[in-house]
């Protein structure tokens, strides 16, 4: 069966010339007589994948010497436990964006550490924009801010890096980490379960400034301690051996594809030409603000609801799959991560306007 195009939000489509590697270093990576998911995550054959994706991440995006790089179990999820835990160091107080599915459940899980304030809350609004910097209230006891870039399930998406002055800012960037370059000094924590750009599921990647390393809450688990990883290389325990050597794959091939300044223009050329076809129907509709559209995930609805159905067994034909929106929302998302081509998106764009013509 030839492969489909896999509009899943996660765990997303993965690169062709990366499952294609994977498969060909199976049974024998290098040499070595064995699979990387037999090796000891301690001996030197994994020692030297692990070194090399480290180098290759912090070259993709310029990650500045006083930031470690983990790569940990628990998914992005985790963090959100992890985060207060490590970056309260004292207060307990923390700011939080609240601007969709996930930001919520950042929230709640702070509520088990911490005071949570929120800085500003786009939920009176559906979640259909982010705030502007002039609608943060910052509180000045807070020991950081915390806000999720993309809305995986709302497909919103800041514009802009939130201003936080002295306040290191956490960002769960799991939809959008390696899909156009980033700042990082602007962040006191980056963190990314791997399932949707960076490789498959099971690893977690944290970008960490050094100096926010090290004064965990009293009771803190070994594990939820930052300090644990950064000693050890993040090989404190058996880590997630296979996904962290997929996950560097993922990176060399971001590397000959000519780095993420190419890869955003090639993201951007996709949501620009999906959300066009969008706005030139008056059969799909998508309820963002434009300046706050997602790059990543692009929900859409149908004008007849009782057509979505239909919609999506007739994709499916078409070698269109996982085009439904999360429950909680309904309808259509196409979620276009680096690894879905253009020609996939032109693919879904051609779909949409066929279905139209029939049904609209």
């Amino acid at each position: 069966m030839a492969r489909v195009f896999n509009f899943s939000a996660g765990p997303a489509m993965l690169p062709a010339e990366v499952l294609q590697q994977a498969r060909e270093e199976m049974l024998d990576w290098r040499g070595s007589g064995m699979c990387v998911a037999e090796m000891s995550h301690r001996g030197k054959e994994f020692v030297s994948i692990a070194e090399q994706a480290e180098a290759d991440l912090r070259e993709l995006l310029a990650i500045p010497e006083n930031y470690r790089v983990l790569f940990l179990q628990g998914g992005a999820s985790s963090q959100f436990a992890m985060v207060p835990m490590n970056l309260l160091r004292g207060g307990d107080k923390a700011d939080y964006l609240n601007t969709g599915s996930w930001s919520k459940k950042a929230i709640a899980e702070a509520r088990r550490f911490c005071t949570v304030g929120i800085a500003a809350s786009t939920e009176d609004a559906r979640f259909t924009r982010a705030p502007a910097q002039d609608e943060l209230a910052l509180d000045p006891e807070a020991a950081y801010v915390h806000y999720t870039p993309n809305e995986t399930i709302e497909g919103v998406e800041f514009p802009s890096v939130p201003e936080t002055g002295d306040k290191p800012l956490a960002a769960d960037m799991s939809s959008t980490l390696l899909s156009r370059p980033l700042e990082v000094s602007r962040y006191g924590v980056i963190y990314a379960g791997a399932q949707k750009n960076l490789g498959p599921a099971g690893l977690t990647v944290v970008i960490v400034r050094e100096e926010l390393i090290g004064q965990p809450l009293a009771g803190t688990p070994t594990l939820f301690d930052y300090r644990t990883h950064a000693q050890t290389d993040s090989l404190y325990n058996t880590p997630p051996t296979y996904a962290w050597y997929l996950a560097g794959l993922v990176f060399q091939w971001l590397k000959r594809r000519g780095g993420l300044a190419a890869m955003a223009a090639i993201n951007a050329r996709k949501a620009e030409a999906l959300y066009a076809a969008i706005d030139a129907s008056g059969f799909y509709a998508n309820p963002v603000e434009p300046a706050c559209r997602s790059w990543m995930n692009v929900p859409f609805t149908l004008a007849d609801p009782e057509l979505d159905r239909t919609f999506l067994t007739e994709a499916k034909a078409a070698g269109l799959v996982t085009l439904e929106g999360h429950r909680s929302v309904g309808g259509m998302r196409a979620s276009i991560y680096n690894a879905m081509p253009e020609e996939g998106v032109r693919a879904l764009i051609a779909f949409m306007r066929e279905f139209e013509r029939r049904y609209g």
